[in-house]
């Protein structure tokens, strides 16, 4: 089907890298290792003060988010299956004469 175009893949708001350290890594490296950083704010390779700028073999390692973390929305929805309507825990009426109409 000449002259479609095809649809480009959805942008991922929240891309995210983590620097994986090479062999001879230097500190700074060492110290945001496991970090997930936005793609934008992320470091230029070699970072500034590496040790070995010439023969620096650290390297991205992309994610499609930066939460490493399980999301809590599951945890929401379980939470409110467990609450049911009919669990009135209140131990007295309230003071509205409604709440006294059937005395």
């Amino acid at each position: 089907m000449a002259g479609q175009v095809k649809p480009q893949p959805r942008r991922l708001r929240f891309h995210a890298i983590s620097i994986v350290a090479g062999p001879d890594a230097c500190a700074q490296v060492k110290a945001l290792t496991g970090v997930r950083l936005l793609s934008a704010e992320a470091p230029r390779l070699p970072v500034v003060g590496c040790t070995n700028p010439g023969g620096c073999r650290c390297k991205f390692q992309h994610h499609e988010d930066r939460r490493a973390g399980p999301r809590r929305l599951g945890l929401r929805t379980s939470i409110r299956e467990d609450w049911s309507a009919n669990d009135n825990r209140r131990r007295s009426l309230g003071r509205r004469d409604v709440d006294h109409a059937d005395d």
